[in-house]
């Protein structure tokens, strides 16, 4: 994939050229890439280019694409940080050959980001490849790689310790990447049962009498697992695994006096959790087993004046050796762009409240 040179010749046949402008007006630079497979390329650029149009808006460039060649124009960092993007997309699609979503871009800009806090220039230009976000691989999707830190950060955590928390708003991928973690452990050997959870709490309205046998009656509370597991697993093998047993799920309540052994063991929505249960729940660990608990302390659905289980948990085990926490942000929202900005209003809106409660009457002025 060579890249055209426009005046000065910079490392590895770079060229950059500043563009035509008025004096004292900040340094603008030109960078043009040409990539070697035109079908690849266009995976790059996106449908209608809009992979190209949505690095403009991150970085602050303007990107001409036509064919297999780009044109990159923008302050030198800027450039030379969307040309990294390109090249590392470019090097993605040439190994997986799949249509790249807006969160991989995304993925990908944060990751060269990291990069260049972390190594010199000189590193990078020489290993323009490198990864930095931690992946996890299943047979069906292959690898998955972190979109942002705290993903990759997450994803250590789950190799690293037999309990991990993950907190964190809608959309942060907490649920999907424990599935997809879990399922990868089933199929290298490393676990023989995979158990999935959720309490069966209704999300602030009473759906009344479910009809059916007790797996339809806790279908609908545990649907958003069963996505994530056909997400990673082929259906036929899901399937399987359900009639076998190697794959059971289960609601919360049916945890008590079991003992769960080499297995991965899932617990999703555990801000639905009571104390008691989430006490029932840890305790439940056995040998050579692995638990991943995940939860929104935000969208805490209990009666009124009932403590979390969850941020019960996370307090009192804090510091405990073998158990991780990761918790997530607005920022690290992956789903879409308006989940994020979403997600970021409410939060804005609750930190307003909460200063109100503490100042009640804020246009008061104090006494002399």
């Amino acid at each position: 994939m060579p890249i055209d040179v426009a005046s000065a010749r910079g490392p590895a046949g770079r060229n950059t050229r500043p563009a035509p402008g008025r004096p004292g007006l900040a340094e603008t630079v030109e960078v043009s890439l040409t990539f070697d497979d035109n079908r690849l390329a266009s995976l790059v650029f996106g449908q209608y280019d809009q992979n190209v149009a949505h690095i403009e808006r991150r970085l602050g460039i303007t990107g001409t694409a036509l064919g297999n060649h780009l044109v990159v124009k923008g302050a030198p960092e800027a450039a030379e940080k969307a040309r990294r993007v390109f090249e590392r997309l470019y090097a993605r699609v040439q190994k997986g050959g799949t249509t790249l979503t807006l969160g991989d871009v995304d993925g990908v800009i944060q990751e060269v980001t990291l990069q260049g806090n972390l190594f010199p220039s000189a590193e990078i230009v020489a290993d323009p490849g490198r990864e930095q976000f931690e992946q996890i691989a299943t047979r069906k999707r292959g690898g998955v790689r972190a979109r942002n830190v705290a993903q990759s950060d997450y994803i250590k955590l789950l190799r690293a310790n037999e309990l991990v928390f993950a907190e964190g708003p809608a959309g942060t991928g907490k649920t999907w990447l424990a599935v997809g973690h879990a399922v990868s452990l089933l199929e290298q050997g490393h676990a023989e049962r995979l158990i999935l959870s959720r309490p069966a709490v209704e999300a602030g309205e009473r759906l009344g009498f479910l009809p059916g046998d007790m797996r339809e009656k806790v279908d609908p509370y545990l649907r958003p697992i069963y996505d994530a597991l056909y997400d990673f697993m082929e259906a036929r093998h899901v399937d399987r695994g359900l009639q076998t047993g190697i794959i059971e799920i289960a609601p919360l309540a049916f945890m008590r006096g079991r003992t769960l052994t080499n297995a991965v063991v899932l617990l999703d929505e555990a801000q639905n959790t009571t104390s008691m249960q989430m006490k029932m729940f840890l305790t439940r660990l056995g040998e050579n087993s692995r638990m991943i608990i995940t939860g929104d302390p935000s969208q805490i659905d209990l009666p009124p004046g009932q403590k979390s289980g969850l941020v019960e948990a996370v307090n009192v085990l804090d510091g405990v050796e073998g158990i991780g926490r990761v918790r997530f942000r607005d920022v690290d929202v992956v789903r879409h762009d308006l989940v994020r900005r979403i997600v970021t209003a409410y939060e804005a809106a609750a930190h307003g409240e909460a200063e109100a409660d503490r100042n009640p009457n804020p246009r008061r002025r104090p006494l002399a």
